[in-house]
């Protein structure tokens, strides 16, 4: 499948997941909602290796990079991003979890010596002041407590992801397909879930209604084993930084469904904040004209 196609497919998919998670706040414990994502999204993508007879057992001395993408990116993540939906809108989350591509450079620096731009640094600082304006109203003008539980929790899920990008970087790096890491670590997440609800003693409650239960086979058919192949596909074709430019796009899917199922009210101080927010995601993708005319003089063959 080609970039294009990929990007494409995870911008829609990943955009729409936000509502859906929402949905899956309420009744059912977070810990057993996101147990039902992936235990349902682990049985779908090993049967489907299994029957097509691709799935793999990574060797031994992989296996704690597996659990590794398993922790950060099927369970941890999750379980902050649902009960971030309990404090603030689900297209917020989404524009919180944009700042990944930030996320993702600074730790690409720390795990694989990529360069820190200083590109990076105004992106941060374009990143923070967007967030800081989109959510003046709740944490500055009227201080709400619950906003600022949401907004951390949203924060930390993301670093999750980040570290989760990280691990399946290394994976891909190692020649396991990200359709295999995925496989096992929905596996191992499904697993490291049942071990949460049993130590903390969480009560296991059925889906309530239909409408949950479609939420469920959204975010486990299309959201997890879907989009997170083509994501991760992406991150092994192109990178994790490039990969992430996707979250840039989310927030705009994600924040018309929340306008028009959470009835979010925009304000003009938000609309700023949400365009600085982007913004910063874009300057970290943005290339001097200098390289791209070096770049495009390279592609020229001599003598032309």
């Amino acid at each position: 499948m080609a970039n294009a196609a990929l990007f494409i497919a995870t911008v829609l998919i990943w955009g729409t997941t936000w509502i859906a998670i929402a949905m899956q706040v309420g009744p059912v414990p977070v810990l057993v909602s996101v147990f039902y994502r992936f235990a349902l999204a682990a049985v779908i993508l090993v049967a489907i290796l299994a029957v097509m007879r691709r799935l793999k057992l990574p060797a031994l001395h992989d296996q704690p990079f597996i659990l590794a993408q398993a922790l950060c990116l099927f369970s941890l993540n999750f379980i902050c991003f649902y009960n971030a939906a309990g404090f603030i809108p689900s297209g917020l989350i989404s524009v919180i979890f944009s700042l990944a591509t930030i996320y993702n450079a600074v730790n690409a620096r720390l795990f694989f010596g990529d360069r820190v731009t200083g590109r990076t640094l105004l992106a941060a600082a374009l990143g923070a002041t967007g967030l800081l304006l989109l959510f003046a109203e709740e944490v500055v003008v009227d201080f709400n407590l619950d906003t600022l539980k949401g907004i951390g929790l949203a924060a930390l899920g993301t670093l999750f992801f980040s570290l989760g990008n990280m691990a399946s970087r290394r994976n891909s790096a190692a020649g396991i397909s990200p359709v295999t890491a995925n496989a096992w670590g929905m596996t191992y997440g499904t697993i490291v879930l049942l071990f949460l609800i049993t130590v903390t003693q969480t009560p296991v409650v059925a889906p309530p209604d239909i409408k949950y239960l479609v939420a469920l086979l959204y975010l486990a058919a299309i959201g997890s084993v879907i989009g997170f192949t083509t994501y991760l596909m992406l991150v092994s074709r192109i990178g994790s930084s490039r990969a992430a430019y996707a979250t840039v796009l989310f927030p705009i899917v994600a924040l018309s469904l929340s306008t028009v199922f959470e009835g979010y009210h925009w304000t003009g101080l938000g609309l700023i904040g949400l365009a600085l927010t982007l913004l910063g995601n874009v300057v970290i993708f943005a290339r001097p004209p200098a390289r791209r005319a070096l770049q495009a003089d390279a592609r020229v063959p001599a003598g032309e």
